[in-house]
């Protein structure tokens, strides 16, 4: 009895104790982190308290508490703009659409590099889709523009061919921007997303496949059941910020390849905030659109992460 009582006493009374002797025994990482978390607290949390700029009415060149107190104002114009649901719409469908087919291709790329077995090969084709994530979205939209164009290379080989008898306006209607801006955006990122999916398979047991093979599963049914399965939890991490991000759907993709003609269907949150909060110099406006979709984003990340754990029992926190 009086044992029991000695261990009982030893132990830590309350989680700040644990959370001490946890921090004290990984000291040395800690002062390891020290210069990373004070650059992180000095640019990404200090500059925060800007976003009061929200709820007031800013003027650049002023200090920022003696502008005016206008509270919901601009959250309010912002509902009640005449672009309001024609933003939101462009924005969740170019983001579903990346979620839909950007998000499953880089997990179907790797798979299949996976399963090459010629080392060489497999290199080559890894280094060939890695390669677009490093060109920029100028260089990509000159790619575009001289492919694409009303005298771009596909049109003038299709006039050639007699497929059609005049030019496509590719980049000029709006019914082809959605599409387009999927494909150049899977084809950019794909490469790059697949080291995540890669890294992730080259940590399943080995022994599963050969128990696998005893159990006559073909290659695809090794797949099937056991990588997939393996790689489950990155998958769904990944899933989740995804959603997380869904009002992200792009920036400079928007204003480089769309035009007057395709406004219509390219303009999202984060162009519409740059139009008419930055370049107007409304800044009260444009912080009010940003923290906006901040709030959205966390709140869409905190749900998909709560669904994920009582489904799946796979979770971020």
């Amino acid at each position: 009895m009086k044992s029991e009582l000695a261990q009982v006493s030893v132990q830590p009374t309350s989680r700040l104790q644990l959370v001490k002797r946890q921090i004290y025994k990984e000291r040395q990482l800690w002062l390891i982190c020290i210069p990373m978390i004070i650059w992180v607290f000095i640019f990404s949390y200090l500059p925060m308290y800007g976003i009061i700029i929200a709820f007031m009415n800013y003027i650049p060149g002023k200090p920022i508490f003696s502008s005016d107190w206008v509270g919901l104002l601009h959250f309010k114009t912002f509902f009640h703009s005449p672009d309001f649901w024609n933003i939101i719409r462009n924005t969740l469908a170019i983001s579903g659409l990346g979620i839909v087919f950007g998000f499953t291709a880089p997990i179907v790329l790797a798979l299949l590099l996976n399963e090459l077995r010629m080392k060489r090969f497999k290199r080559v084709i890894q280094t060939i889709s890695y390669l677009p994530h490093f060109i920029s979205w100028v260089v990509v939209a000159s790619i575009l523009f001289a492919l694409l164009g009303n005298e771009g290379f596909i049109n003038d080989m299709l006039l050639r061919l007699g497929i059609i008898h005049q030019p496509i306006a590719f980049l000029g209607e709006g019914k082809y921007f959605w599409g387009l801006l999927t494909t150049t955006n899977i084809w950019k990122d794909v490469g790059w997303a697949t080291i995540i999916y890669l890294s992730a398979i080259a940590g399943v047991d080995t022994e599963q496949y050969d128990a696998g093979k005893v159990d006559g599963l073909g290659r695809f049914g090794m797949v099937w059941h056991i990588t997939l399965p393996s790689i489950r939890p990155t998958i769904v991490l990944l899933f989740i910020l995804g959603i997380g991000g869904i009002l992200n759907a792009g920036f400079e993709q928007q204003l480089l390849i769309g035009n007057s003609q395709t406004r219509e269907y390219h303009e999202v949150i984060d162009t519409y905030a740059y139009k008419y909060g930055i370049q107007l110099g409304n800044y009260s406006y444009g912080a009010a659109i940003g923290l906006l979709k901040s709030i959205i984003g966390l709140a869409l990340v905190l749900g998909a992460n709560r669904i994920s754990k009582k489904t799946l029992d796979t979770s971020i926190l």
